[in-house]
């Protein structure tokens, strides 16, 4: 990966600096209001909070199972500021961190408990997932490639759009907020090596790990995939993202769906009796590095895939580094490293972005001026 351009620091950054001075302290005031710590859990995370914003950064204590790993890679920022430090690394961290102010690594009855899981369920069992699992009738009456389309672009969008809002609205409100589209090179990339491996690392759970599903269902039921392998958290990350435990919460709200929603999930669940879904992890999903740091281990099973789909933004920021390069550096150039094939499905939530065209850069900075950050803009982009 091209080192020219430099790293995201903190405070560079007025979206990431609010990350720390809001966001993160924001979020610990809604843990402590959903579960039921004890005082020395909340001293941990009153700390945390407060270091964030106007401490330096300290390391893990000596006692945690991981203790050599962080203290290497955090040699160079402990007794820092975290603002002065580099945005990817500092805010996996700080989830590190969050981790272990409540006991999730140590014996005890809070042991591997995900802090996150009342978020994640709440919006499982809301008004946005009933609507898109009900919506997977109309689309199963779409044609093949049409269907998939439709089931990529929800899939993109995540959270922000349903597959009601989908069938209802058409495609093209939310083609619309799309800065880059390389869908059609993903699917003749997929076209031209059907009954190949797949391999998705996914982003979020709830209605966006419900689309990710209904797609893979796709992919399989059409044979662009003879096998797809879903690349989950190991612990819980980043509030949203998805956990073994996650997808199988989304797999159950399928199948207590009706009609066609019914059937993706048993279509899945058969899927990966016989081998053709795989639900499998890596430490280094949770890992303070871009993708160029990737174990051999792990390049070597994705170097096999026809293509690997990564979703969400933290993926598209640990693809093309975490860095201020210039929005139109090319795609490929920044993903060459990469070991096979890489599509990114990503929703614009952070500073970095590559692959545009002057253009609609120029488009972009005279309409408005958080484009990069908020959420309202995504982008296929496709390396292959």
């Amino acid at each position: 990966m091209s080192q020219q351009a430099p790293v995201i620091i903190s405070s560079e950054s007025p979206f990431a600096s609010n990350v720390f001075a809001k966001r993160h302290p924001a979020l610990i005031e809604r843990l402590t209001g959903a579960w039921p710590f004890e005082p020395g859990q909340r001293q941990a995370l009153s700390e945390l909070a407060e270091e964030g914003v106007h401490g330096v950064i300290h390391p893990l204590p000596d006692s945690a199972s991981d203790y050599q790993l962080w203290h290497k890679w955090g040699s160079a920022y402990y007794g820092r500021r975290w603002a002065e430090t580099p945005f990817l690394w500092a805010e996996s961290f700080f989830y590190r961190r969050l981790l272990e102010a409540t006991g999730f690594f140590e014996p005890g009855p809070w042991q591997g408990v995900d802090l996150f899981a009342p978020f994640k369920q709440a919006e499982l069992a809301g008004e946005v997932v009933s609507a898109e699992i009900s919506a997977l009738d109309d689309v199963a009456g779409l044609a093949d490639d049409e269907r998939g389309q439709t089931l990529l672009l929800s899939s993109l969008w995540g959270n922000r759009a349903d597959l009601a809002l989908q069938i209802t609205a058409g495609r093209g409100i939310q083609a619309s907020g799309l800065v880059a589209d390389n869908s059609e090179r993903l699917w003749e990339l997929l076209r031209s090596a059907p009954g190949g491996t797949v391999a998705m690392v996914a982003d979020n759970a709830g209605s966006e790990m419900v689309a990710d599903l209904v797609l893979v269902d796709h992919l399989l039921a059409t044979g662009l995939a003879g096998k797809v392998v879903l690349h989950v958290k190991p612990t819980p990350y980043y509030v949203s993202d998805a956990t073994l435990g996650d997808v199988a919460d989304c797999l159950r709200a399928l199948l207590l769906g009706k009609g066609e929603a019914h059937a993706v999930g048993e279509r899945l669940r058969e899927a990966a009796a016989v081998g053709q879904l795989r639900v499998c992890t890596d430490a280094f999903w949770c890992e303070p590095f871009d993708f160029a740091a990737m174990p051999a281990s792990l390049r070597s099973e994705l170097a096999t895939a026809t293509v690997t789909i990564l979703k969400g933004d933290l993926n598209y920021r640990r693809l093309v580094g975490d860095r201020w390069w210039k929005p139109t550096t090319p795609f490929t150039e920044a993903a060459s490293y990469f070991p096979g094939p890489v599509a990114t499905l990503r929703t614009l939530k952070s500073d970095v972005i590559v692959g545009l065209r002057p253009k609609k850069l120029a488009e972009l900075e005279d309409s408005e001026t958080d484009w990069r950050t908020a959420g309202t803009h995504a982008l296929i982009q496709v390396r292959p």
